[in-house]
């Protein structure tokens, strides 16, 4: 390849690789993979004669659609031997994510809990054809399927989807108020404002990978939630604070332990109460929670 189509190609991939990052993340749940895809994707894009290429975005979201997929197999043995319950890798996000709607849907905790429970090519289809608006006949290239295949597929995982994601649209400020409800109940260790905030079948589930102390499987309901919670705040030694931020494109709390990281804290919330909080420990998911990670549609 020709230096003049060595910069080409580095333009190309540059001007694409903040949608490539979220498609692969999107795919996988995991930013340190999705970065792994993101090289994978490179070599095999500077390899490629681009006198050929009619659409560099689509050409370059086929190699990546396809490294993740790859990458998703390999994932789901790792998974199998997993300690506890296994959550998506969580990111830090600019307010810009926030702000549009369907972007922080597609990337926040809960949904990305939902595609976990489809298979890998299910995921690929869904995650082009719902979140990134890929024609049918792009994404039959992509996962090695024909159109009518991926249609079938598309169907099929909306309907897995749709049956289990969140029903109500909750505004940010809703979200933010029972995030600060759940500060001050962590940081006072006020059982009964903690209480008020949760809904009675919340679901807490922790990720600590077998390296920090986690429970093993989901815990059900407010009151052993919030008993299991604050027990734990108990034990603690030393000072715990609670900071908001943007995590996947909704509130959530960096939580931190004599000013080390200690978690995220992550909600799903529904009619102005908890639902759902996901807190991640495992410190190999904790690397993109210091720094921004831009995401995009286009």
């Amino acid at each position: 390849m020709t230096v003049q189509a060595g910069d080409r190609a580095t333009e190309a991939f540059l001007a694409h690789r903040n949608l490539l990052f979220t498609v692969a993340y999107e795919m996988l749940g995991s930013a340190a993979d999705a970065e792994d895809v993101l090289q994978e994707t490179w070599l095999r894009w500077v390899g490629v004669d681009l006198a050929e290429v009619r659409d560099q975005r689509a050409f370059l979201v086929r190699i990546t659609t396809r490294q993740s997929l790859n990458r998703l197999r390999t994932m789901s043995r790792r998974k199998e031997s997993y300690v506890g319950p296994w959550l998506p890798e969580p990111v830090l996000t600019a307010p810009d994510v926030a702000e549009n709607v369907e972007l922080a849907d597609s990337v926040s905790m809960a949904m990305m809990l939902v595609l976990e429970t489809l298979s890998p090519t299910e995921r690929a289809v869904f995650v082009l054809r719902e979140a990134f608006a890929v024609d049918y006949d792009e994404i039959a290239a992509a996962v090695d399927k024909s159109p009518a295949t991926v249609r079938q597929i598309a169907h099929r995982a909306r309907k897995h989807v749709e049956a289990r994601r969140p029903r109500a649209v909750v505004s940010p400020g809703e979200t933010r108020a029972a995030l600060e409800a759940l500060r001050r109940a962590f940081e006072t260790g006020d059982l009964r404002e903690l209480l008020a905030v949760l809904a009675p079948d919340v679901v807490l589930m922790s990720d600590g990978g077998g390296v920090r102390q986690a429970a093993l499987r989901p815990v059900t309901g407010a009151d052993r939630v919030a008993r299991m919670a604050l027990g734990g705040l108990g034990k603690v030694v030393g000072t715990l604070t609670c900071e908001p931020v943007a995590v996947n494109g909704h509130p959530a709390l960096v939580v931190r332990l004599n000013g080390e990281l200690d978690g995220i804290m992550a909600i799903r919330v529904e009619d102005a109460r908890i639902t759902g909080l996901y807190y991640v420990r495992n410190p190999a998911k904790l690397s993109h929670v210091e720094a921004e990670t831009p995401l995009t549609l286009r």
